[in-house]
Formats: structure tokens, C-alpha cells, sequence
């Protein structure tokens, strides 16, 4: 089951590359409209969530149970519409490779920290060493797909 999740979370991080992709050629399409964008990405999702919680059932327990949550965990959807909205606006203009490797260099460094400290009410996961270092390497792919090309003009001279 683990290497069946594996697959569904790779190819997760493959739809987040091909979401930005489309993304920015729908803001390039409107004008270079980025947040209207952004919004109409949302709300198509939004739709497509509808219709599959519907199908689900328990949106009327699910809805009631709201009400008594508190408002940071309302939080989820903001934070959402700003790295929609961050990759609409960003893709065109640091192209989609940097945006790409600088986000997962965000996403690496908070999920560390979130699951080494249990922030958020996360289970506490602690870091070993290992998978610090695992990290370090992915920090250095980031530096060597931004900075690469430039290292190696200077070694060159």
C-alpha cells in the first residue's frame, strides 16, 4: 500500500508543475490577469470538490461540525489561493524549473519542521540524521538548478 501512496504523492507533485503551466497560460490569455486566474482555477476546483463531496455524502455532518472548528483552520484555503495565485504570477516570470525547485526547497524545509517539532497539532515525526542530510542534498539540486549554470561560467573564466 506504501509504494501505491508513493506513486499518488509523485504524481501529485507532478500535477502541481502542469497546474502552474496551465495556470499561467490562462492568466497570459486574460490579460495578464493572474489573480482572476488564480480565482477561476479555484473555482473550478471548487466545483469539481462539490460534485465529488456530494457524491461522497456527509456534507450536511460534515457542515454541521464547522461551525464549533476554530477560524485558523479556515486557514487551509488562504494559504491555497496564495500559492495558486504565487504560481500564476511567478511561472512567466522566474520560469516554471525555478519555481518549481524553489517551491519543493519551501515545501522540504517546512514539513521538516513541522513534523520534527509536531506543529500545527501533526504528529511528531522526528528528523534523524539521515533524513537531514537527505535534505541537504535537495537543497544543493536547488542551489545547483538556480546558481548551476552560473558556477560553472565562472569556473570556466
Amino acid at each position: 500500500m506504501n509504494a501505491l501512496l508513493f506513486v499518488l504523492a509523485f504524481c501529485v507533485g507532478l500535477f502541481i508543475s502542469v497546474q502552474a503551466a496551465i495556470n499561467s497560460q490562462l492568466a497570459g490569455a486574460l490579460h495578464a490577469n493572474s489573480v482572476v486566474a488564480a480565482w477561476i482555477s479555484f473555482t473550478v476546483g471548487t466545483v469539481v470538490l462539490g460534485i465529488a463531496a456530494f457524491a461522497r455524502g456527509g456534507v450536511g455532518e460534515a457542515l454541521g461540525a464547522l461551525v464549533h472548528q476554530p477560524l485558523w483552520k479556515m486557514t487551509g484555503g488562504v494559504l491555497g489561493a496564495a500559492f495558486v495565485f504565487g504560481t500564476v504570477f511567478l511561472a512567466p516570470r522566474i520560469g516554471l524549473l525555478n519555481l518549481v525547485v524553489l517551491v519543493i526547497a519551501g515545501q522540504l524545509m517546512m514539513s521538516m519542521a513541522i513534523d520534527n517539532f509536531g506543529l500545527i497539532n501533526m504528529a511528531v515525526r522526528k528528523v534523524s540524521t539521515i533524513r537531514l542530510a537527505g535534505a541537504l542534498v535537495v537543497v544543493a539540486g536547488v542551489a545547483l538548478t538556480l546558481f548551476g549554470d552560473k558556477i560553472v561560467a565562472a569556473l570556466e573564466r
